[in-house]
Order: C-alpha cells, then structure tokens, then sequence
C-alpha cells in the first residue's frame, strides 16, 4: 500500500521578511520564527535606533535642560544650593550621553532575555507547552519591534520639532504620559506613560506569538492573560518605586 507522503514543510523566511512580516502578517511569521529561531537582527536594529536617537538628542537639543528637570523632580531638589545644583547639572550633562547610550544597548537585550524567560517559564508550567529558549528569544525579539517604529519616528520628531520643546522621555506622543500636566506626581506620570500604543502593540505580538508557537497548547486568550499579567506586574512595581522615591 502507498504511503502519503508528509506534508513538506514550508520554506523559512529570511531576516528581512521576519523584521517586516513581523509587523504585517505576524501570525505567519511568528510561526516561521518558532520553528526556526533567530533574534540577532531585530535586537540589533533597536539598539542603533536608541544610539540614533541619543547622538541626534545630544546634538540637537543637550542635556542641559533635562538635567535640571530631573534634579528640579528629586526629593532633595530643595537642599541644594545654586552652585551644587549648577555643578550637578553640568555633571550630569556631560555624562548623560554615555549613560543613555549604555542602557539604550544594555537595556533592550536585558529586557529581552528577561521577558522571553519569564514567558517562557510561564507557558511551560502553566500549559506544557515545552518551548524552549531559542523559541523564545527569537519571539520576544521579534515582537519588540514596533520600537524601531517608534524609534524612526522620535528621530524625525529630533529634526523637525523645535528642540526647546522636545521631551525625550516623551518623544512620540504615543501614551497617556504626555497628557498629564507639568508638576503631576511622578508616580501618575509613570502609570500613564504605561498605557502606550507601542506597548500595546508588542502585547498582541508576544501574545499571537508564544499562541502560535504551540497553538494545541496555548490558546490566543491564554496567552495574551499570560502577557497581560505580565505587563500589570511590571507596571505595579515601575508605579511604585516612582512613587516610592519621589
């Protein structure tokens, strides 16, 4: 008797259809990536978006007037005298640029490793869904992509807007932050600025993509419960240390 021969399976995308298809036909794409992992291109792409986005600030705009907004914000603003605060503001002027560059860097490869292990521990304890970490890491990259837009639209906000008025923390008006009146708590600022339209979208995208790495296992409304605990969690403990040292 003649077998059927297996299904062939299809061919894998490359690395530019991955970084687009990610943002346009995910679901498909996503899957790609679960079967055959990488996340080197994606998270490469976002840290020269972040040093793009530190150098153009530094050039353009300085540090200068985020310092003293920051030194004006902390508890022990109102001990300082002109002169220390004079001084801690060129100080922290001139390292600014390195320090932003650092954590630009750091930053995205701590949060990704950090986010695709708790997923990952979480859909494999709760649901079975023996993924391992490669599967992981490539999703999780991945689907932090919608930050390269964000990031290619802070640096056309550099060129175009007036750099007297240029928030970096607040750069594209995407989240509830930049709607919150100058002197609100800290702690509400933070809580606003986490209801984001890129956030949301790395949501869906974790989400669609951890469901379709095991779709017999992991249901699309178990998977964004799983991710959207975890958003809250982080939001919980970012809302409090803002609150507790401010």
């Amino acid at each position: 008797m003649a077998t059927t021969p297996a299904p062939a399976e299809p061919a894998s995308i490359g690395t530019m259809g991955r970084l687009t298809g990610v943002l346009f036909s995910p679901k498909e794409t996503l899957a790609d990536i679960a079967r055959h992992p990488s996340w080197i291109a994606p998270l490469v792409l976002l840290c020269l978006v972040n040093l793009a986005i530190i150098a153009i600030f530094t050039q353009r705009v300085g540090w200068v007037s985020f310092m003293q907004k920051k030194i004006d914000e902390s508890s022990q603003a109102q001990q300082l005298s002109p002169e220390q605060r004079q001084q801690r503001v060129e100080v922290g002027a001139r390292v600014a640029p390195y320090t932003g560059a650092i954590f630009g860097v750091l930053g995205i490869v701590v949060v990704t490793l950090i986010v695709a292990g708790v997923l990952l521990g979480a859909f494999n304890a709760m649901a079975s869904a023996n993924l391992n970490f490669k599967a992981a890491m490539g999703i999780t990259a991945h689907a932090l992509m919608p930050g390269f837009i964000g990031g290619l639209l802070g640096i056309l906000i550099l060129f175009l807007k007036d750099p007297t008025t240029i928030d970096i923390e607040h750069l594209v008006a995407a989240n509830l932050g930049a709607l919150v009146p100058d002197g609100s708590a800290k702690w509400l600022v933070t809580l606003a600025s986490s209801f984001d339209l890129f956030t949301f979208w790395v949501i869906a995208l974790l989400a669609i993509g951890f469901s379709v790495a095991n779709p017999k296992k992991i249901t699309m409304g178990r998977a964004f419960g799983v991710v959207i605990a975890l958003w809250t969690v982080i939001v919980i403990i970012r809302v409090g240390i803002a609150a507790a040292f401010s």
